[in-house]
């Protein structure tokens, strides 16, 4: 059903979660299911305590508590469920997917913006478009008396 102590999730190549790092726990889940939802705890909870995680780099753990702040407890631990199936293992392997998504979005580092300066050449397009809409504007217009 959970996965072992032994078993590793590979997010990337610099990125090995052991699954002992995460604490399981189970729900009855909402939905439909009929007279078996009442009976059977479907929906999984993984929690994951980031502050205590060997297997995530820094710089890692950095972004990802950036971009999930909402996703966290104070404790600085990550919540994540799923019930979208019937089956608990299957919620199992959902939660260890959303999960790997989750750090795969965050694992590479932004590129850092260079500021550059605009060409002469596009500067002289901008001001060359916006003089061309300029002249379809004033066409546009009714003749002016004085004229």
């Amino acid at each position: 059903m959970f996965p072992d102590d032994s078993t590793m999730l590979d997010v990337s190549r610099r990125i090995r979660i052991p699954c002992r790092e995460f604490t399981w726990s189970t729900a009855r889940s909402s939905g439909p299911g009929g007279q078996n939802v009442n009976k059977v705890n479907s929906k999984v909870i993984l929690r994951w305590d980031l502050v205590h995680s060997e297997s995530l780099p820094g710089d890692v753990r950095e972004r990802f508590v950036a971009a999930y702040r909402r996703r966290i407890t104070l404790e600085v631990e990550l919540v994540l469920s799923s019930e979208r199936f019937r089956d608990q293992p299957k919620n199992v392997n959902d939660c260890l997917e959303k999960l790997k998504a989750l750090i795969g979005a965050v694992a590479t580092a932004p590129k850092p913006r260079r500021v550059v300066k605009p060409t002469q050449a596009s500067k002289r397009r901008r001001i060359a478009a916006k003089r061309d809409r300029t002249e379809i504007k004033e066409r546009r217009r009714p003749p002016r008396l004085d004229d």
